[in-house]
């Protein structure tokens, strides 16, 4: 048992900090409530496990024989994290029935998570300190938990930010709000170049 608590923390670490995915979530609650962001929930957790289960079997080996690849991933990744910047830094705050802006979809989070470094580091690490061996039960009781702690940490980031959307009651405040939130994401794109 103390190997599920053990990864369970792991998972609760690494799913509830934030990051791009989170910082979506928190915008897109705030912006068009709970219900409507649980599709981006939704695709986050799958991309994630998804992408947790591909490395357990094994194309974290493939990524270190191709380190380019893995080089391009991150660029990639550094790149949309600039463009949602971008969008968020540029939108004009308006709320009322005149915006037409979808929720992100499932599939934009799903993508979101696979340009998300944060993801392949947790991925690689948990897999690392939980599956080394290459058990494959052990494999699947880890996604499986990692399931249920991915979604409930990524929803409570898109509830939090249903529960600030009645402040954000003017443009000026969703402005404001939204670069503060472009400003996360140029600040987590740096540090990856950086890091």
């Amino acid at each position: 048992m103390s190997l599920m608590l053990s990864m369970a923390a792991f998972a609760l670490a690494a799913s509830i900090s934030p990051g791009p995915v989170n910082i979506v979530a928190l915008g897109a609650g705030a912006r068009h409530g709970l219900r409507a962001s649980l599709a981006h929930v939704t695709g986050a957790t799958l991309g994630f496990c998804l992408l947790l289960v591909l490395v357990g079997l094994g194309l974290h080996e493939l990524l270190r024989h191709w380190p380019g690849l893995a080089r391009l991933l991150q660029a990639g990744g550094v790149l949309f994290l600039f463009y949602m910047a971008w969008k968020l830094s540029s939108d004009n705050g308006e709320l009322g029935a005149g915006n037409r802006e979808e929720p992100p979809s499932m599939l934009y989070g799903a993508t979101l998570q696979w340009l998300n470094p944060k993801a392949w580091l947790a991925s690689v690490a948990g897999i690392g300190a939980y599956v080394g061996e290459g058990e494959t039960s052990l494999l699947w009781q880890f996604t499986g938990l990692y399931f249920v702690i991915c979604y409930l940490s990524v929803a409570s980031w898109a509830w939090a930010g249903s529960v600030i959307s009645h402040y954000l009651n003017n443009p000026r405040r969703v402005r404001l709000f939204n670069r503060s939130l472009a400003l996360l994401l140029v600040a987590s794109a740096i540090y990856l170049l950086l890091g």
